[in-house]
């Protein structure tokens, strides 16, 4: 969604006894984890620490890393296994990332040098059953035990590193930048069909876990509302053409937008943000529906509680009819948006701020550094 930088002061002199050089490693293009690393490298860049961003190309397409001050390499394991090899410090942003930089430290470092690892958990999924579900927390483990520092980007999250036996877990929470300035919200809903309509948005992509089979469940019960509400959800992924099929034959009052990268803009315009999701950690659609004062319904998973607090509706996951109904009730109910909108950006005025968030960074590194023995 969002993803204009940050503004950092730049340091007095450079950063660090010389300068630090951080690899930052993403594990796919998600937009929460590519947000936040587009924000770690402008502040981090901004204080004299030279960043190398290992990514997907298509990231560096999107958030533009080069732009934020940092070096950006494709991931392949060679670019990965050499960025690693100059770095002082190597920082994976979720599972796989951290898999892929522990092999890339084992196999790609000399012997007697140790860079240390940091790995930044954005949300595990409920584990699944059976060989997948083994592997799965194979992996964790490893990840956990292999990091010297596994930050949680909620509580849940670092309590689940520290069952998977990381030495060292510590909350970090991953702010996202804030929205720029927004055209009219009018502009956005007449374009999208919706100027008489009310307007309910979700976000993300097309993936079972996020909940949209249970989505359309709701937008059935919509159909007898008056006037009849538009759903659009932008996002893209391998789910479209089996929820196509049910929009058509269901006669279902939804739009699929495919991927946008105005998510922001859209999500402005909407008198309401549902999140249906099976699981979250901290959800960007979350922090970004309450920074904008749009109405939230989301369900009451992983780290969305903690994260929204009294501020949104929460419903239980795999619940249509309730889904339905705190949609329903919230549409009816302007005094009610008008409430939740007042109590969604003070919520997000009580989070870590990117400057807050950079600083945490920082000083794990120096932390670690410090722990180094002396040559």
């Amino acid at each position: 969604m969002s993803s204009s930088p940050a503004s950092f002061p730049a340091p007095a002199q450079p950063y660090g006894r010389p300068p630090l050089r951080a690899v930052q490693v993403l594990g796919g293009a998600g937009a929460g984890s590519s947000a936040h690393v587009r924000s770690l490298a402008t502040g981090l860049a901004a204080r004299g620490v030279r960043v190398t961003v290992c990514a997907p190309v298509a990231a560096e397409g999107e958030y533009d890393f080069t732009g934020a001050g940092a070096e950006f390499t494709p991931d392949a394991a060679s670019a990965l296994r050499a960025a690693c090899a100059g770095a002082d410090v190597v920082h994976a942003h979720g599972i796989r990332a951290g898999m892929r930089a522990a092999l890339a430290l084992r196999r790609g470092l000399g012997r007697g040098r140790r860079v240390p690892l940091v790995v930044t958990w954005h949300g595990s999924a409920p584990e699944p059953e059976g060989p997948l579900g083994r592997l799965s927390r194979l992996l964790e483990r490893h990840v956990a035990r292999a990091a010297a520092v596994v930050l949680g980007s909620s509580s849940d999250q670092v309590d689940l590193a520290r069952r998977r036996g990381a030495r060292d877990a510590r909350l970090a929470a991953v702010a996202v930048p804030a929205a720029a300035a927004l055209p009219d919200a009018g502009k956005t809903r007449a374009e999208l069909g919706a100027v008489e309509r009310p307007l309910i948005i979700a976000v993300g992509s097309l993936v079972a876990r996020r909940g949209y089979s249970v989505l359309l469940d709701a937008a059935r019960a919509w159909r007898v509302m008056e006037p009849l509400p538009l759903l659009v959800i932008a996002g893209e992924g391998p789910l479209r053409p089996e929820l196509t099929r049910r929009i058509e034959e269901e006669g279902l009052p939804v739009r699929l937008l495919g991927r946008r990268r105005d998510a922001d803009r859209l999500l402005a315009a909407a008198d309401v943000a549902v999140l249906p999701s099976r699981w979250e950690g901290r959800s960007l659609l979350a922090q970004e529906a309450l920074r904008a004062g749009v109405a939230l319904v989301a369900t009451e998973v992983g780290a969305v509680p903690e994260l929204v607090g009294d501020a949104a509706v929460l419903v239980p996951y795999g619940d249509s009819g309730a889904l339905a109904g705190a949609v329903a009730a919230l549409l009816d109910d302007p005094d009610r948006r008008a409430a939740l909108a007042v109590a969604g950006r003070a919520q997000a005025a009580t989070w870590p701020s990117e400057d807050d968030t950079v600083a945490q960074i920082l000083a794990v590194y120096d932390e670690l550094m410090d722990r180094r023995p002396l040559s």
